[in-house]
């Protein structure tokens, strides 16, 4: 029996909800200009008005009886619901004093709202205070949609072994509320706490009101943008820099957890294994970086162990700030943050990437196979956090890693093709599919914009980080024509 011809009314109707949502965003930082006497704050307010005049249009026209998602209706809704952002988020770069072309807008609204923190501006500095404020808005409301996408959404369809964190049924450990939505609001809430959190602690530690908004938005989204070009470095305070280092570490751990702590729930946070190989990792290569930073770059213990502890951690929650120029590092330090790139933080985390779970999987069942070639008639299961890893996740484990391999691969040689150089094509679509942000070299490493490189290149690696914030499957299943067909 075939499918009934797919209904969008319900896509629609929750694309308006997201427009008129981004409509109402706008005003902060059209007030922000306001008050700084910027003219850039008509831009956002005329921004605001057509946003949301389209928003409210769709909404109404849309309306619908009790919204039930479909397999196939869910696919499309999370992908449009991340282009239509990223599209009406691009007007106040495109119409503001910067002057943006319709490239650049897009490709620095894509780079906001997936968290990834590349970006065209080449002076940050002189940028109006409402655009700065206005790219953290856009990836502090990128990092709650994508927790709950890795909560609600990406577990129901199945995508990538996501179905082992399952809010629903007797089997899932870190069951905290009976219900995925109830789940997501409470999360919100421990989200913002967050960030209000971290914006009052940089606020007396010396930012400026806007400084500390932006940063503290930045780092519990794992975005990255910063007021200036040479991000954390520009603040010569350990305090400052520590401060985030914690937030990012807590961005990229499993907001699930995080509010099993805030519940009592400490037990269940001890016990997750994947929480403790993401700490393992930053240990682990922060560890190895400080040491190449003592030993190979004369720097004191302490500050080997604050910038190598700062980066590691950085580069693998995709969050991208900088304390020290790392893209021009070689040998086993770059070895070390190239692997990371693609290795991301937790599943239900805002940071992007394979995620430390699916490699947990995959050597759970390279275990299996060693287990079952030395002796073929022992029944050996892979195991993760204690339970039995199903068949299906296994597989679904292996696929994703596959296409994410490819990804990787095409993207890279698709940026060769226009002419960048080595390093540069490697790590920027690392950096992409990872939503970290900067990449290697002279031209996307740390401080340095994406402003040089041809427009195709742009659109190349917008599309990459769409990839990367919606594990791939959720956009190339669209292309398949038996996806459309009634």
């Amino acid at each position: 029996m075939r499918e009934p011809t797919l209904d969008l009314r319900p896509i629609f109707l929750v694309i308006g909800l997201l427009l008129s949502t981004l409509a109402l965003a706008m005003l902060l930082p059209a007030m922000v200009d306001l008050t700084a006497r910027n003219p850039d704050w008509q831009v956002f307010a005329a921004a605001a008005a057509v946003s949301l005049f389209v928003g409210l249009a769709t909404l109404l026209a849309s309306r619908t009886g009790p919204m039930r998602l479909s397999l196939r209706q869910s696919f499309l809704l999370t992908a449009l619901a991340w282009v239509g952002a990223a599209a009406v988020g691009s007007l106040p770069f495109a119409f503001s004093t910067l002057d943006l072309s319709a490239t650049d807008a897009f490709f620095e609204a894509m780079s906001g709202i997936t968290t990834t923190g590349a970006t065209i501006i080449a002076d940050l500095e002189t940028a109006p205070p409402g655009i700065l404020l206005w790219r953290a808005i856009l990836q502090w409301l990128g990092g709650i949609g994508a927790i709950a996408m890795a909560v609600a959404v990406l577990p129901a369809l199945k995508i990538g072994g996501m179905e082992m964190f399952r809010l629903e049924g007797p089997e899932t450990a870190e069951r905290v509320m009976p219900r995925a939505a109830g789940v997501v609001s409470a999360i919100i809430f421990v989200y913002l706490g967050v960030t209000v959190a971290l914006a009052l602690l940089l606020r007396l530690q010396g930012m400026t009101f806007i400084e500390a908004v932006v940063h503290a938005m930045s780092t519990i989204s794992t975005g990255g943008y910063s007021t200036t070009n040479a991000s954390l470095a520009a603040f010569d305070s350990v305090t400052i820099q520590l401060t985030v280092l914690v937030g990012m570490v807590v961005g990229g751990m499993p907001f699930v957890l995080l509010l099993a702590l805030f519940r009592g729930g400490f037990q269940t946070v001890r016990r997750d294994a994947q929480l403790r190989w993401y700490l393992g990792f930053i240990v682990a290569s922060g560890a190895a970086i400080s040491a190449w930073l003592w030993l190979s770059r004369g720097l004191g213990a302490p500050a080997a162990l604050h910038h190598g502890f700062f980066t590691a951690a950085s580069v693998m929650t995709g969050t991208g700030f900088h304390t020290v120029d790392y893209g021009n590092w070689s040998g086993l330090p770059m070895a070390i943050l190239f692997f990371l790139m693609f290795v991301g933080g937790c599943a239900g985390s805002t940071s992007a990437g394979i995620k430390v779970f699916r490699l947990q999987v995959l050597l759970a069942n390279a275990r299996v196979q060693a287990v079952r070639l030395l002796s073929p008639n022992t029944v050996a299961i892979p195991y993760y956090n204690r339970r039995p890893v199903p068949e299906a996740v296994a597989d679904s484990v292996m696929g994703f890693l596959f296409v994410y391999a490819l990804a990787f691969a095409v993207l890279a040689m698709l940026l060769g093709l226009l002419g960048l150089d080595f390093v540069t094509a490697l790590s920027s679509a690392a950096a992409a599919l990872g939503n970290v942000g900067p990449g290697f070299g002279d031209i996307v490493g740390p401080g340095n914009a994406y402003a040089e490189l041809p427009d195709l290149a742009k659109w190349l690696l917008a599309a990459g980080m769409l990839l990367g914030r919606l594990e791939m499957f959720i956009v190339l299943v669209l292309f398949a024509p038996t996806f459309w067909r009634s």
